[in-house]
């Protein structure tokens, strides 16, 4: 009796322990999350022969449906030389790192930080769902040109399952689909790379690695040193306050972590004295869409 008591208690103890680290963390988290930057524009591209809507998502960082909509075409549409598209590939900068390398998975962009400012944005691509690119914090510990590439064990295992050429190892090559650079991470097996398949970039598409189209790998590679924190993180919601302009922006859930994204706005709202300033009709059609894209929610009359 007197051990069934002991269980009851500690149970009851470790209940309201884990009540209170969630509401602490919810706490530091819609306090942390208020940006107050963006990255990208809106302006009005001239199709160059050979693109598409994939290869200038891809490039740019946008949804190809949110693309296509904003153009009102299909997402299957051809597009012509000389025709014009408007793009609007703003996001919120999360305001979570001051110096390094700061990955936001849902939203599929990079941001390398120093002191704070943004030197460096590129879309990437990551982990599909059955293959989740890792969150947590790292460091930057190997640089490499033209790697070769060590097929993990695991993705040789996919290869024979798929009746493909098991491959162990690929030199340096047009055919390598790390591309020409490589940032070995210290979460063991995952790096930062370059790819030889342009369009996979801001697509969940990877075996878990962080993928860049290769003039961005390039840029990113000649700032980046050996020793250089980073930050994977998964935040589908973000809101930023510039001066009197609120944004938001809403990703996909693709690996089901945030099932209540109204909930997060809510308590960002909260935390940082938002309510009057938000058009919350505006923000509820914003995250039913989940377009990817830094909107403006300002109320009207918070203005006046």
């Amino acid at each position: 009796m007197k051990s069934l008591r002991h269980s009851v208690l500690l149970t009851v103890l470790l209940f309201f322990v884990w009540l209170a680290l969630n509401d602490t963390f919810a706490g530091e988290r819609a306090t942390h999350w208020l940006s107050n930057a963006l990255v990208g524009r809106e302006f009005v591209h001239s199709v160059q022969k050979g693109e598409s809507l994939a290869v200038l998502g891809a490039r740019f960082g946008v949804e190809i449906s949110v693309l296509a909509a904003n153009n009102g075409l299909r997402p299957n549409a051809l597009l012509k030389e000389g025709q014009t598209l408007r793009i609007d590939n703003r996001h919120i900068v999360p305001n979570s790192l001051s110096d390094g390398i700061l990955i936001n998975i849902p939203q599929r962009m990079l941001f390398h930080m120093r002191q704070g400012h943004v030197i460096q944005s590129y879309a990437v691509g990551l982990g599909r769902p059955d293959w989740p690119t890792p969150a947590g914090k790292f460091t930057v510990i190997t640089k490499e040109e033209n790697p070769t590439w060590d097929v993990p064990k695991s993705i040789q295992e996919e290869m024979r399952r798929e009746g493909k050429i098991v491959q162990q190892r690929v030199p340096p090559c047009p055919e390598n689909p790390l591309g020409k650079h490589w940032m070995g991470l210290s979460i063991r097996g995952y790096g930062i790379h370059g790819t030889i398949a342009p369009t996979s970039i801001y697509q969940f598409r990877t075996h878990g690695c962080i993928r860049l189209h290769p003039d961005d790998i390039a840029d990113l590679f000649a700032e980046v040193s050996t020793g250089t924190p980073g930050l994977l993180f998964y935040q589908r919601l973000m809101v930023a306050r510039l001066e009197d302009r609120i944004f938001l922006e809403v990703h996909r859930d693709v690996y089901r972590k945030e099932p209540n994204p109204f909930g997060n706005l809510l308590a960002i709202a909260k935390t940082n004295n938002l309510e009057p300033m938000l058009d919350w009709e505006a923000a509820k059609a914003i995250i039913a869409k989940q377009e990817g894209v830094a909107r403006d929610v300002t109320k009207t009359a918070a203005l006046r």
